[in-house]
């Protein structure tokens, strides 16, 4: 018998291992797909995960080696997650050994255990009792909180603190005598069970505990919610379509908790870290216990230990960012991908995979229900709404008091403008702070200005290694490339003719300025990667508007992910014209979802909201469609415009890209995998050449075509356009051509890599 492992290494394909001892004895049982294994690997020693076994090799015995241990009596993946990531390996044809290394936390992949050491557990003693009944000391409100939730839920180890508690709270009600330890305690449910068998008669489990909801539903939540309930048990995926703050997430809880209540697990994903605290704050709120949040901001140690509880599953509810897809959930019930419409859920390098469309296929192999909610849903998703593969849940009112907020476009050819700030967005901002209302300015630019402009001569402050310009920052005094990271110290005066130079348009910094010199008495947050560079910093100011004393926020697309901020009564959006006129096809679909996210932070509560729109072009067709027929006419006329252009959702994409330091042997190298495509199945077409097949399965090899910025950190870059009406044509062509196109000799430095359903065709 012949192992299969697949090891971290960017080769597509799985290598072949005589069994270890003592598992290569007659009749001696096979280990279970997706245990780990240690192998020899030339000089190395490498942890790979066995995927199967044959009994044959292509190469003799002699040549084969004989793997070293054995690593788990347990698969580190339950079956389904195990199917989900060998099929998206195979889908999106990356490496299988990086995709299962990038599923496990780095402790796993170095090999540590995938059971944690069993750990003394804390629960409240008598004096911690008798501190809770009669306090003798209130400054220190998040020990006592602790305290109490450890009276009411039972003892927890310390790795089992939930999110808003950390050790050193631990710590210091120890050292006060108000906790004591007893004896270790082994999880609820052992992994070994939720690997190797179904789950076991519905029953919650014992470490969860659901409070009852506060909010009544109305109609249309409640009937979402039926929806969801019904379907408990088998496949069925949910479109829950309703507009800002219609009470999506109130949707999503109530489903969960009865999906908890059946004994099973919930996946929940986000798009954006930023999303993530505010969420876990209204999962705790209902689940007090059991809920673990999964993301890149987290430390090695705690990615380790949410993993390890969502696999033995103590972790009933999972929250996070794209990755979090291929968590291990043996007991998994209800997927939930919230904002599924976001670009976030695509991962743009190595592994170009889509969360969404991985959370649809793995909900679909566990048969369970997935709910995919969004007010601006994807043209993709709404058009499998259309053909009946998805179920639409509408909820077009928004909750409580809430109206949808008055949308008006400002015509920047008739008025002032003020460092970007036309006048009437002036006195709209001082009359909605004069009433007590917090303003959202959107401005999807970070920096000061986009770049330094010498008027006498018409020079352009531009970056040396790429074909970009360099963006101002005034605050850190610096010049800065967003594109390849590059630094220069600010010019006072223009290199070529020595004339002063101009600071040329508006970044979110430059707003923040003008802003605070209009209204010096109103404070101010700025929201974007400079202000916020890590997830504490992010929470912080997101915080601080949440309590009211941020009374304007200045911010970037970050302000579109879903923030409920109830006092917000206007919303501002600076340049509304950036994706009108773009290249690529998605730019007015994103463009449209842009504004209407934005727009939706306006008016969540009992305040009115109103939204206004700078333009330039005030008639363009998308605007008026937005104002007159929401995002819903905007969709319909853009999958037809889609249909008649023969874009997706009508046809199948992929891109392959390149990059090196020739540009010349870069297109060589391109023109060269054009030609291996033809003889793998492929027709060409040419800029000269646009006749071909309209068939389904026939493949169109467009380009090369050059990246809309052809030069990024020194190295040219150029791609391929690969198209066809068919999903199975796509895959089978891509499988030939890519073991072609791998025996072609490039450049030096030549890189390459394929992206299967690109959202951005750059």
């Amino acid at each position: 018998m012949i192992w299969q492992i697949a090891l971290d290494t960017p080769l597509r394909r799985v290598f072949d291992y005589l069994p270890a001892a003592p598992h290569g004895g007659p009749g001696a049982p096979s280990p279970p797909p997706g245990v780990r294994v240690r192998v020899p690997f030339g000089r190395r020693r490498l942890i790979g995960i066995l995927v199967g076994t044959r009994e044959t090799s292509t190469l003799r015995r002699e040549q084969l080696k004989r793997a070293d241990a054995v690593l788990d009596e347990i698969p580190v993946f339950d079956p389904v997650t195990l199917e989900l990531l060998i099929g998206a390996a195979e889908y999106y044809h990356h490496p299988l050994g990086e995709v299962l290394a990038a599923a496990l936390p780095k402790a796993l992949r170095a090999g540590e255990p995938q059971q944690r050491p069993v750990l003394p557990r804390y629960r409240v003693s008598a004096s911690g009792r008798n501190e809770l009944a009669h306090p003798s000391d209130r400054r220190a409100p998040r020990q006592r909180a602790l305290l109490a939730l450890l009276l009411e839920q039972g003892p927890l180890a310390r790795p089992d603190l939930p999110p808003g508690f950390a050790p050193e709270h631990l710590r210091s009600i120890a050292a006060r005598g108000w906790v004591e330890t007893e004896a270790p305690a082994t999880s609820a449910r052992p992994a070994a069970a939720a690997a190797t068998a179904p789950a076991p008669a519905p029953a919650p489990a014992p470490a969860l505990a659901v409070r009852p909801g506060t909010i009544a539903l109305n109609a249309a939540q409640g009937a979402a919610v039926a929806h969801i309930e019904a379907a408990l048990g088998r496949f069925e995926a949910f479109v829950l379509n309703g507009v800002t703050g219609s009470g999506k997430t109130e949707v999503y809880l109530t489903a969960i908790s009865t999906a908890l209540a059946r004994g099973g697990q919930v996946l929940v994903l986000v798009p954006e870290i930023a999303l993530t605290p505010q969420l876990i704050g209204r999962f705790l709120a209902r689940f007090s216990t059991g809920v673990v949040a999964m993301h890149s901001a987290l430390t090695d140690s705690a990615r380790r230990e949410a993993w390890r509880a969502a696999h033995a599953g103590t972790a009933r509810i999972v929250i996070g960012t794209r990755s979090a897809v291929f968590s291990s959930l043996p007991e998994l019930a209800l997927v939930v991908v919230d904002e599924e419409h976001d670009a976030s859920y695509k991962q743009h390098e190595g592994f170009h995979y889509s969360a969404r469309d991985l959370a649809v296929w793995r909900a679909q192999r566990a048969n369970v229900p997935i709910v995919l909610g969004s007010a601006t849903p994807s043209l993709e998703t709404l058009e499998n709404v259309i053909e009946g593969r998805y179920i639409e849940l509408a909820l077009p009112e928004r909750v409580g008091e809430a109206q949808p907020p008055v949308l008006t476009l400002v015509d920047l050819r008739q008025h002032a403008i003020e460092s970007g700030l036309s006048q009437p967005v002036l006195e709209a901002i001082r009359r909605h702070l004069g009433a007590g209302g917090q303003v959202i300015v959107f401005l999807n630019r970070r920096g000061y200005a986009p770049t330094l402009f010498c008027n006498a001569c018409g020079w352009i402050a531009a970056c040396d290694h790429c074909d970009a310009r360099m963006t101002l920052h005034r605050r850190a005094e610096v010049l800065r490339c967003h594109h390849c990271g590059a630094r220069a110290p600010i010019p006072t005066r223009c290199g070529r003719c020595q004339q002063p130079l101009q600071p040329v348009g508006q970044g979110t910094e430059r707003v923040e300025e003008t802003l605070t010199r209009f209204f010096p008495d109103a404070p101010l947050a700025r929201l974007d990667r400079d202000t916020v560079p890590s997830h504490a910093e992010l929470t912080g100011v997101l915080e601080r508007v949440a309590r009211g004393e941020a009374r304007m926020l200045v911010g970037t697309q970050m302000l579109t992910k879903g923030h409920h901020f109830p006092d917000v009564s206007l919303v501002v959006i600076l340049d509304a014209d950036q994706g009108l006129f773009a290249s690529d096809f998605r730019a007015t679909e994103r463009l449209a979802q842009t504004i209407t996210q934005v727009a939706g932070r306006a008016g969540r509560a009992a305040r009115r909201g109103e939204v206004l729109i700078q333009t330039s072009y005030p008639e363009h067709p998308l605007l008026r469609q937005l104002l007159t027929r929401g995002y819903a006419g905007f969709a319909t006329a853009a999958l037809e415009e889609r249909r008649a252009a023969h874009w997706p959702p009508f046809s199948r994409l992929a891109l392959l890209r390149a990059e090196a330091r020739d540009a010349r042997k870069l297109d060589e190298f391109l023109r060269a995998a054009a030609a291996r495509g033809r003889g793998a199945g492929g027709w060409w077409m040419g800029a000269e050449d646009s006749a071909g097949s309209d068939a389904r399965g026939a493949v169109r090899i467009l380009g090369p075509a050059a990246a809309v910025i052809a030069r990024r950190a020194d190295h040219y870059r150029a791609h391929l356009l690969i198209e066809t009406g068919s999903r199975a044509a796509l895959k089978r062509f891509l499988a030939r051509w890519l073991d072609d196109i791998e025996t072609l000799r490039g450049p030096p430095g030549l890189r390459w890599s394929l992206d299967v359903d690109p959202l951005e065709v750059d």
